[in-house]
């Protein structure tokens, strides 16, 4: 669970996201092959890696930490099948906000980022401001969900739900 800092830096971390494109970390032949074979399986061991890419185990070693503190490695993750954890029901959500200030948006993403729920939430452009990926058990807890916490949101104009029917193609694979 965040803490209220991390929350708030979170939510001011979105209205800079112009300036954290700009930042961008030169990766070269051997840094890809890397990021490669960890996006397929990030449990690999250092000494596979350095076997699959040709490199001795500690430049191997240096060239993650290296990724991991400029940001281009984020984080490690486990992909759960929602179905066999009671989270069968996705729903992409479209959220549109009254207000447009910095500090009604501020909010808006602080809430988002205390709804387990939501496990996915996106700024966008046209006729939303957010898109909203929200996991639920079925349609009664996506109904509760939706009626006593996300509309119960102060500044919430429009929300269009619409019900993922079947998954044709999801990865989390960048290069």
């Amino acid at each position: 669970m965040k803490n209220k800092t991390q929350t708030e830096d979170s939510a001011n971390a979105n209205f800079s996201t112009n300036d954290l494109m700009q930042q961008t970390v030169h990766l070269d032949v051997k840094d890809l092959a890397i990021l490669r074979l960890l996006q397929n399986n990030a449990r690999m061991s250092v000494k596979e890696i350095s076997e699959a890419v040709q490199l001795s185990t500690t430049p191997v070693h240096e060239r993650i930490k290296r990724l991991e503190a400029n940001g281009v490695i984020k984080q490690y993750a486990t992909l759960i099948d929602g179905a066999k954890v009671r989270k069968g029901l996705m729903v992409i959500c479209y959220v549109s906000l009254n207000q447009h200030s910095k500090k009604s948006g501020t909010q808006f993403i602080k809430l988002i980022n205390e709804l387990p729920e939501v496990v996915e939430c996106y700024s966008i452009s046209g006729e939303f401001d957010f898109m909203l990926k929200i996991v639920a058990e079925d349609m009664n807890s996506y109904y509760n969900f939706h009626v006593n916490k996300l509309s119960q949101a102060e500044n919430i104009g429009q929300v269009q739900s619409v019900f993922i029917m079947g998954v044709v193609k999801q990865t989390h694979v960048l290069i």
